[in-house]
């Protein structure tokens, strides 16, 4: 294993502000640990599980150098009491995917699963790092449809046993080519949705998408209250070509069959490629459906008929960032923040961040903080007023010149909005950092009650702005007392799935 160092906080800048400061039995806020890798980046979003059987859950991330370029560091595990490296695993190309658990072997510690790059999909053992196994594409040249899955994996989600093995099972999409340039038709295939056993890896299903386009989404899997129907949300599309989103069973996947999936949403010139969330905004019992496409059009589709509950559209920018949900209005329905990015991919030139009410659509907070990122954002109560805040990680830099010219200096900031004031507070900044990627952690790690956030920045020594020459993951320990779960703590939820629930 490659030596990791471990500066102990330096150059670290931690800002403790009045809105933070809560009259509690713990006080101060500190940085609990900080890693330093050198090298070594992501594109990946934190998720934790307790992988070492000590009671405090542990932080797995996908890594890696720079595209096409194999790394030793592909896939990491830290401990999360000490930041220390649990254990590391290769990987031919970066592993952007955020992991997903499910114990497969039987020990008692939840396995990870998760993908990336160059057709890069792994089963790990979650207390070793080994590989349990791994898909294989050269399998399946010849195949019909898996002749086409030879490109990106993106997350996964567990879905109900289907081969009766006693077993969940493991939804993923494999779709996209990052070798075309945008605009450029040929060479794109359409995305496959798959369906693999999650002991030994066997493909139990899979087929294209319905309308032959690529897709970058991650899929998710749902059931309605009072339903045993399984339900599946996938969509198609990129920056630059055409999609729908699509509502199916999950039956219809086990047919080979989602030319019959219906479609919710559909885009031109664009498709859809953050997730969509599944929450309940009507108040009727079922999770209503709301997708922002990359053209940065909302749609809210009910769940219960399917059809549009409203619509919203943030002219002249476009949109590959997921929403966090939250009770960010105060009125009792779920509402919807995100950033989105000015400009044209990928000479984008901006960020602004949006919050729509739930009820009916309309954009009640929009600012124009930092410059183009596609780190989602999370959400919590932190001052106990009733109403949850959005922390989120933006970065400064000169975003005239897009992603392709000189950026000139660069700050990352993990900043939280409080809408009922419409202020944004600073939690940390570091100069010469960015963070264009990675979704923050909030949570109680250690169960003592309090609120700790897990953030990644990233060295910015490099001309370009998405290039990796290491980076640093920290814990930071807070004073703020928990009143509850953080029901949106990571990229698509605290439980990654997509859904949220208001009673959880």
């Amino acid at each position: 294993m490659d030596q990791i160092q471990d500066f102990s906080f330096t150059f670290y800048f931690l800002v403790v502000s009045a809105f933070l400061i809560i009259s509690c039995s713990k006080t101060g806020t500190e940085v609990a640990w900080e890693v330093n890798l050198p090298r070594t980046g992501s594109q990946s979003s934190i998720r934790t599980s307790d992988l070492n059987n000590d009671g405090v859950l542990d932080i797995v991330m996908g890594a890696g150098e720079n595209e096409f370029i194999h790394s030793k560091q592909g896939i990491l595990a830290f401990d999360g009491q000490t930041g220390a490296i649990l254990w590391q695993q290769e990987a031919k190309d970066q592993v952007f995917g955020s992991a997903t658990f499910y114990d497969v072997n039987d020990d008692g510690i939840e396995d990870v699963f998760i993908g990336g790059r160059s057709c890069l999909f792994h089963a790990l053992d979650g207390g070793t790092g080994k590989v349990l196994w791994q898909y294989d594409p050269d399998q399946f040249v010849d195949d019909a449809i898996l002749g086409y899955a030879r490109f990106n994996f993106y997350n996964s989600v567990i879905v109900p046993d289907q081969n009766n093995d006693g077993y969940l099972d493991v939804l993923v999409q494999n779709g996209g080519n990052s070798k075309i340039g945008p605009g450029i038709k040929e060479g794109r295939f359409p995305g496959v949705l798959m369906l693999f056993d999650s002991r030994t890896g066997s493909v139990l299903a899979a087929d294209t998408m319905p309308d032959g386009m690529e897709s970058y989404m991650s899929p998710l899997y749902f059931t309605q209250k009072g339903s045993d129907e399984q339900m599946i949300l996938f969509g198609s599309g990129g920056e630059t070509f055409s999609g729908n989103l699509y509502l199916s069973k999950l039956s219809d996947l086990l047919d080979k069959n989602l030319s019959v999936a219906m479609i919710i949403a559909q885009e031109e010139g664009h498709g859809f490629i953050a997730p969509p969330v599944l929450a309940d905004i009507n108040d009727d019992g079922f999770l209503d459906i709301v997708a922002i496409s990359h053209a940065s059009n909302v749609s809210a589709i009910d769940g219960r008929d399917h059809k549009l509950l409203w619509k919203q559209s943030i002219p002249e920018t476009e949109c590959s960032n997921s929403f966090a949900v939250g009770h960010f209005t105060g009125d009792g329905t779920p509402d919807f923040f995100t950033f989105v990015s000015k400009g044209t991919w990928p000479n984008n030139t901006g960020s602004l961040q949006v919050l729509l009410d739930g009820s009916d659509g309309q954009i009640i907070y929009q600012n124009a903080l930092g410059c183009t990122g596609f780190s989602s954002p999370v959400a919590y109560d932190l001052n106990r007023d009733g109403r949850d805040e959005a922390i989120v990680s933006i970065n400064v830099f000169n975003c005239s010149e897009g992603f392709s010219g000189d950026i000139g200096d660069i700050e990352n900031k993990l900043m939280a909005i409080d809408f009922a004031s419409g202020s944004e507070y600073i939690i940390e900044q570091r100069h010469g950092f960015k963070n264009i990627f990675t979704t923050p952690w909030i949570g109680d790690l250690d169960g003592d009650g309090y609120l700790d956030m897990i953030h990644c920045q990233y060295y910015h020594n490099t001309p370009y702005i998405t290039a990796f020459m290491g980076m640093q993951i920290k814990r930071i320990r807070t004073h703020i007392k928990m009143l509850g779960e953080a029901n949106w703590g990571a990229y698509m939820g605290s439980n990654t799935n997509g859904i949220y629930w208001s009673d959880n």
